[in-house]
């Protein structure tokens, strides 16, 4: 991870950000580089210098990552350093080398990436470029995020295809059943959330996209929770296309994202928003016929012009930042405070309903659940008046409550709110 000194401390003057001692962030820094040692997950003076590389304020206990992840400091200074370099010196084009970084961040190949400003807009990419007529049908859950059902309700709308629904199940094994049974002769894509917002259950994804594949369907995933999270294969998830975002478990600045496009898959999704870049570079408006000659032999084809020299250079360091503490120890730890949090919900019995799974590969880092007697939006606004922030889920109908927890929090954060719902039971 770079971390000059003096940028930081410029950085940190503009930010008015920093909460705590130059001296201290930086001992934290050199304490927590750890990529190529295993940290328990329960190592809290190890994980407490990881959350001093944050400027989030003391009062706050901020569980709500599932929104967005804040970035730490080093983010915030690649991100800085990259606007005044394109500021100062008018420097274009300094992103090139975020799509590499990605690919061997996520497991593909930096062909097979497409940088995005959002998950949504990589849905949008895939959604809109897969070849579907009407009364073709689309697998979707019930578990939605806006991002992956308004472009699928949009081509209901547009071309009247179908959408066929399955309820995200108990376990790993039941889930793939029901998506089974919805399988028909007009059935052509698979598209499911990796970890759905609503209540973060770790979907089977990989089964999932084999199934597809055994019936020649496509299996189009919205990844907004899976990279920082959980250590990523595209390749060996096998899906034809992951779209992911860099703003949350990714930590990196906000409006970024990717969309990973399978290299075979390429030809067969139409790009619809193309520009400087999403062409071989031959063409002529002033030849005819007017077309374009080829697309790009990447997936550079589905983005084109010009992109945020720093915000990219911000999603560099952000992956430079997951990988100095080594997925595999942000996994373990942040599996550990989930299941810290299920523990404590189930504490109070059958005064909670819990939404999440129990089962070891069902879960991860993010809970939801339903305080029974208790208006879910009213709570909500309690906990924001304690500053104590979650998210109130309207979604699908729940009105529930979800609390998602990152590197940068500690049992001490679950605990404040478990006292809080302790007190309104």
């Amino acid at each position: 991870m770079n971390f000059n000194r003096r940028n930081f401390i410029r950085t940190a003057g503009i930010l008015s950000a920093l909460s705590l001692k130059e001296i201290d962030v930086l001992a934290a820094k050199r304490q927590m580089a750890a990529s190529d040692k295993t940290v328990a997950d329960d190592d809290e003076s190890y994980w407490s210098n990881v959350r001093r590389l944050f400027p989030l304020t003391r009062e706050l206990t901020y569980m709500n990552n599932g929104t967005y992840g804040p970035s730490p400091y080093p983010v915030i200074e690649a991100t800085h350093e990259g606007m005044m370099m394109a500021d100062q010196d008018g420097v274009y084009g300094n992103y090139d080398g975020t799509p590499p970084k990605l690919a061997q961040f996520v497991g593909a190949n930096a062909d097979e990436i497409a940088l995005t400003h959002n998950v949504t807009e990589g849905i949008n990419i895939a959604c809109c470029g897969v070849p579907l007529k009407k009364g073709d049908e689309v697998i979707l859950t019930t578990h939605e995020h806006v991002g992956n059902a308004l472009p699928w309700m949009n081509r209901i709308k547009l071309h009247g295809i179908v959408i066929r629904k399955f309820t995200p199940a108990a376990t790993a094994e039941e889930t793939l059943s029901r998506i089974a049974a919805l399988i028909n002769r007009k059935t052509r894509v698979i598209a499911c959330p990796h970890i759905p917002c609503t209540q973060g259950q770790v979907l089977p994804v990989k089964e999932i996209c084999a199934l597809a594949r055994k019936h020649n369907l496509f299996s189009l995933i919205d990844g907004a929770h899976g990279p920082g999270m959980i250590p990523l294969d595209l390749h060996d998830m096998g899906c034809d296309t992951y779209a992911g975002c860099c703003h949350k478990w990714m930590l990196g600045p906000k409006g970024t994202g990717f969309l990973y496009i399978r290299k075979d898959f390429q030809n067969t999704l139409i790009p619809y928003h193309v520009g400087a870049g999403s062409d071989d570079g031959k063409w002529d408006i002033m030849t005819e016929p007017v077309t374009i000659n080829e697309y790009a032999a990447s997936a550079h084809r589905y983005y084109g012009g010009t992109q945020a020299n720093g915000l990219y250079a911000g999603v560099n360091a952000a992956v430079d930042f997951l990988q100095g503490i080594g997925m595999d120890n942000i996994h373990r730890r942040v599996k550990s405070l989930g299941k810290y949090t299920q523990d404590s919900l189930l504490g109070f019995g059958d005064k909670i309903q819990l939404l999440t799974p129990t089962e070891e590969r069902s879960r991860c880092a993010i809970n939801g659940f339903i305080i029974k007697g208790v208006e879910s939006k009213k709570f909500f606004d309690l906990c924001m008046q304690n500053k104590v922030r979650i998210r109130c889920v309207p979604e699908n109908g729940l009105n529930s409550l979800r609390v998602s927890t990152h590197i940068y929090n500690n049992r001490e954060d679950v605990d404040r709110l478990m006292e809080m719902i302790k007190k309104n039971i």
